[in-house]
């Protein structure tokens, strides 16, 4: 078998090993010469444990969470890990396999146990008590740091050590049985967020809640949740099939809430366990219904009462929002199916890489997508004529005659996931974004740069290499809206090349730095960077 050959065959193997722990700080090995303003430490999160004793989980996105760090200091970097020790890990190594239950992978009793364990399992699934296992991003409350996925629990760490410090339930704090891990901050530091009500008195609801930037307990005694104020509740439009969402829209003064056909099956997600399904598989895309936009004034809580609406989609990550000239604007990516989640099964991504492609040739190409919403609209407004008047766009919103206004999107770009902006301008209109290109195949991925007024794009790439979502860090003295780095952790599939994280210049996009690591790395999700104040 030639090199090229076993090269291929094992591409797509890095994804679901066992991560390695690197518990103590580990100088990496710097070329080129990273900006001496660089201060701080760039968090980290995503699945790394995929197998536990005998076991092993079904889908990508199961395994245990592994939070790394890059900490730069006088231009030098700094490199460590450790799992998250979440009540799921400790459960899962005190057993020597898997014992609860994922997104992907339904978990059940140990045949070994006797018939009144196993009803007694059974009867406590009836209503799911979901994982703690936070393996999607790094968030911030107040002055803590929180490991956060989709459920009602989030894990604090010391974001220098990345030891687990305990963990949080929302529901001890607001009625909420599922939250976003992607929250959005103002310029105060107050932390805005969205959480799902199911299970609670009263109808069914989307919350939308605000936690203080001065919540923190110095002794701490009381997390920062225990200070969260409800902004606003959004209605399901239908009790039993509530809107999936990842993600969520702001502007200054509003909320921008996609209550889209990608929904989660209430019944089914309830009788998962009795019918010998995973959670994943109660997720359905409608594709005979519509996406509804709604816009609530996060200052007074209320809804625009204008019944904006759009062709079905499926949307993960929402880009940026603003306002411009009475209208709000907000770029998401967005895919025609909801077939994307299919591709991370396990038993999927170990396929040959022919077979892989082939499997996958009909999977959705992320497309970013802007809309517009005509705040004002006069009752005398004639049906049928587009009511954004931005020169700059050619998305259309247009009144029908129930009243209800009906938006098509301007396309911006295609094949790019993973978003990210300078977060000075989050809420504020942006020039740029920049993101991970999405190409499923033997070919390297790439780190895009989008420039959104000229619709024209920059790339960095490597040969046999697959960075992570790339992470904007703007300088001190920045003038331009792009005057800072590119920070993204890149691996390969070829066992010769070991990891580094790639620094880029966010205006040339070229390479400057690079910090390589003399230890195991594993593929991520999303994080965050922290600003040393020290400096």
């Amino acid at each position: 078998m030639s090199l090229r050959t076993q090269l291929q065959l094992s591409m797509l193997s890095f994804f679901w090993r066992n991560g390695i722990e690197t518990p103590e700080p580990l100088k990496a090995d710097v070329s080129g010469s990273i900006p001496l303003w660089l201060q701080g430490t760039l968090l980290r999160n995503g699945p790394g444990l995929f197998s536990v004793g005998n076991t092993s989980y079904k889908h990508w996105f199961d395994g245990m969470a592994l939070i790394h760090s890059f900490t730069f200091k006088d231009g030098e970097v700094f490199y460590r890990s450790k799992y998250l020790k979440s009540e799921t890990y400790k459960k899962n190594i005190a057993a020597d396999r898997i014992v609860v239950s994922e997104f992907g992978t339904m978990v059940y009793p140990d045949p070994c146990k006797n018939i009144f364990s196993r009803a007694f399992s059974y009867m406590m699934n009836a209503i799911p008590d979901f994982t703690d296992n936070n393996l999607i991003n790094i968030i911030k409350y107040g002055e803590d740091y929180y490991a956060s996925s989709e459920v009602n629990y989030i894990n604090q760490i010391d974001p220098l050590t990345l030891d687990t410090l305990g963990r949080t339930n929302y529901r001890n704090h607001i009625a909420i049985n599922l939250a976003t891990a992607h929250p959005h901050y103002d310029e105060e530091g107050n932390t805005y967020n969205m959480g799902t009500a199911i299970m609670n008195l009263g109808r069914p609801k989307y919350v939308i809640f605000k936690v203080p930037a001065n919540t923190s307990d110095k002794e701490k005694k009381k997390p920062a949740l225990s200070e969260v104020e409800q902004v606003c509740s959004i209605p399901f439009r239908s009790s039993l099939y509530p809107s999936y969402f990842h993600s969520f829209g702001m502007t200054e003064n509003y909320i921008i809430f996609v209550e889209q056909a990608f929904k989660l099956d209430i019944v089914k997600l309830a009788t998962a366990y009795f019918r010998d399904i995973n959670w994943g598989s109660c997720l359905k895309f409608d594709q005979d219904d519509i996406n509804v936009f709604h816009l609530v004034n996060k200052k007074t809580g209320k809804a625009v009462n204008v019944k904006y609406y759009a062709d079905p989609f499926v949307t993960f990550h929402h880009i940026n929002a603003y306002e411009d000239d009475g209208h709000v604007v907000f770029d998401l990516i967005t895919y025609k199916d909801s077939k994307l989640y299919d591709m991370f099964y396990l038993q999927n991504m170990k396929q040959d890489v022919k077979r892989f492609i082939e499997t996958n040739k009909d999977f959705a190409q992320p497309v970013c997508q802007r809309f517009v919403l005509p705040i004002n609209i006069d009752k005398e407004t004639p049906q049928d004529i587009n009511l954004v008047k931005l020169q700059d766009t050619t998305a259309t919103a247009v009144l029908k005659e129930d009243g209800s206004v009906y938006c098509t999107p301007d396309i911006i770009f295609k094949g790019l996931e993973l978003p990210a902006i300078n977060y000075k301008f989050n809420s504020k209109k942006n020039r740029y974004f920049y993101g991970t290109r999405v190409e499923w195949s033997p070919y390297p991925n790439k780190v895009a740069k989008v420039d959104v007024v000229t619709r024209t794009h920059k790339i960095w790439t490597e040969e046999e290499c697959y960075p992570s979502e790339p992470v904007f860090i703007a300088s001190p003295d920045a003038v331009d809206e792009d005057d800072g780095v590119i920070l993204s952790s890149v691996v390969s599939f070829n066992p010769q090349r070991p990891p580094f994280l790639v620094v880029l210049d966010a205006k040339s996009f070229e390479e400057i730095a690079r910090a390589t690591i003399d230890a195991s790395i594993h593929m991520d999700l999303h994080g965050l960077f922290i600003h040393d104040k020290s400096t």
